[in-house]
């Protein structure tokens, strides 16, 4: 295998990128690919340095060039205005320090701790209508809703829309991945104009009936102090949708793919629970849901030996650096374990993943409900799993899982 085989949008690419990621630490640690146009960067230690150093590697506009972005805008300009706008991830300081500061009060990890009993009924509820017996779906009946009924209850959507918020999300999810392939961006401009009617509604009923949600909290801080328009406001919410959402979602899936992997790793969960915590951060080391990062240098400037011209787009992958062993001994071994410190599945720095603590609080509650000495699962063997298309993001489309009641021997050890 050579640097050059690897292709973000490849089906092999996307079904394992770690094999690939391997050859570019070893090969190519800073490669070039003339295809894309793209400097693509694979170690740890390059990767934190990169994401850390936001005044020479930018986030404002690094997904495409200019001139491809504009062309692509005159077909959705709605879905494409948070792009152009940046919204925290597109942004550097001092806008983005300004910017975060609106909505990082409502993810702080006290205000998050304070959501936990809410959640867990939500997780209970959710297990409550999986088989005793058989086969169900973890994507589809828990990595799916549980995310998205929470962040809607933050921000105060409905529950008859709920279907809809998932919907706007996917599409939205697939704004970058249309936007780089050059594909067409009509559905997702459709998408993206139902969901910005519907969160100017929401903001024009909280000015006439405030209400205690995010939303409320962006109109009071952000559109009424002058802040934020009313577009920016909208733009925050679908940001914030994708925060709480997705990352949990892909999360979940790939976490508990690799977990159920290891029937030895499940027991050991499930005798000592205190172990789940840690065994959150592996999941998230071991197959990350955002995959990669881009940005844009500033100047010119050298990483591992390489010089970077300014203006250059640059691939940061953060799911290379999670299988560095440079950092992490044996890291194609899944183990709950490990001394995980330092892994980056959340980003680092001033863009460390907004939801995290959120992301971090419902996948231990899934585990600690569903791990239970009196249940065993299973994955169902020789299903085709599809991961969800994309080349940042990594997760999985459906993952067949098999549960029943665990032995009396087991279950009372």
């Amino acid at each position: 295998m050579q640097s050059s085989d690897y292709n973000p949008f490849s089906a092999a690419v996307q079904a394992d990128p770690y094999p690939y990621y391997t050859t570019l630490r070893d090969q190519g640690p800073v490669y070039f690919n003339e295809q894309f146009g793209w400097y693509i960067v694979s170690r740890y230690e390059d990767v934190v340095a990169i994401i850390k150093n936001p005044a020479v590697f930018s986030s404002v506009r690094a997904v495409v060039s200019p001139d491809k972005f504009d062309a692509a805008e005159q077909v959705a300009p709605q879905a494409l205005r948070p792009v152009r706008r940046g919204v925290l991830i597109g942004e550097d300081p001092p806008t983005h320090t300004k910017n975060r500061g609106l909505v990082s009060k409502a993810f702080t990890p006290k205000r998050t701790a304070e959501m936990e009993p809410r959640i867990r009924q939500l997780v209970r509820e959710l297990i409550a209508r999986l088989p005793r017996s058989g086969e169900f779906d973890l994507i589809r009946d828990l990595a799916e809703p549980l995310p998205v009924i929470v962040i809607a209850e933050m921000l105060g959507v409905e529950p008859e829309r709920r279907h809809d918020f998932k919907r706007w999300s996917d599409d939205a999810v697939a704004t970058a991945y249309a936007l780089v392939r050059g594909t067409d961006l009509s559905r997702i401009e459709d998408s993206a104009r139902e969901m910005n009617a519907y969160m100017v509604q929401s903001l024009d009923a909280r000015r006439r009936e405030p209400r205690e949600d995010l939303t409320q909290a962006l109109l009071d801080n952000g559109v009424r102090e002058g802040v934020l328009s009313v577009e920016d406001a909208v733009d925050f919410c679908r940001l914030l949708l994708l925060a709480g959402n997705e990352t949990t979602t892909n999360l979940l899936g790939n976490g508990m793919r690799a977990l159920l992997g290891q029937p030895d790793q499940v027991r050991k969960l499930t005798r000592e629970p205190a172990l789940i915590p840690n065994a959150v951060e592996e999941m998230l080391r071991y197959d990350s849901a955002a995959q990669a990062l881009f940005r844009k240098t500033t100047r010119e400037v050298e990483v591992a030996g390489t010089r970077i011209p300014a203006e250059a787009s640059v691939l940061v992958l953060v799911g290379s650096a999670n299988r560095d062993p440079r950092k992490f001994p044996e890291p194609d071994r899944f183990d709950v374990t490990r001394d995980i410190v330092g892994q980056v599945a959340f980003g680092h720095g001033i863009h460390f993943c907004l939801g995290a603590s959120l992301a971090r609080l419902e996948a231990r509650v899934v585990l600690e409900e569903l791990l239970t000495p009196d249940r065993q699962l299973s994955l169902v063997p020789d299903q085709q799993l599809k991961n969800v298309e994309h080349f940042l993001l990594r997760g999985l489309k459906s993952l067949r899982v098999r549960t029943e009641p665990a032995p009396a021997s087991l279950a009372n050890a």
